[in-house]
């Protein structure tokens, strides 16, 4: 069994891919914000996984490094799907409602591919411009 993950950055949408059909999704994202854009890329992968992973670069409002639960993380920087607050843009990762974090999470394995575009240059480059 195959499964990649998709995003969606025009959206704000990811889903998995289970042996060629969606398999989950799509569901709602936010990705990084203003000079922290989440990168593009389509040969990412899943490097390392962690369930209960704090933040060595960012703290929450309590002073705290910033919890980012559920994470699957896949391109360089140390970006990563996880859960977290989607009504505030991310420093460059894909961040999930808790659910979706935790399905990404386990449907996803070490050396999965991720996928992550803006689905109208897609289109426009497919069609030949």
């Amino acid at each position: 069994m195959s499964t990649r993950a998709c995003v969606d950055l025009e959206s704000q949408r990811a889903w998995l891919i289970t042996d060629g059909a969606v398999s989950y999704g799509p569901v709602p994202i936010a990705s990084g914000g203003a000079e922290r854009e989440t990168p593009l890329g389509h040969s990412f992968r899943v490097y390392r996984k962690s369930a209960d992973h704090k933040s060595g670069e960012f703290t929450g409002p309590d002073g705290q490094p910033a919890p980012m639960p559920w994470s699957v993380f896949f391109a360089d920087g140390g970006v990563a799907f996880h859960g977290g607050d989607r009504t505030r843009s991310s420093a460059g990762c894909v961040k999930l409602d808790p659910a979706p974090a935790e399905k990404f999470f386990t449907d996803l394995a070490e050396g999965d591919k991720v996928q992550v575009l803006n689905a109208s240059a897609e289109q426009r480059a497919r069609a030949g411009g």
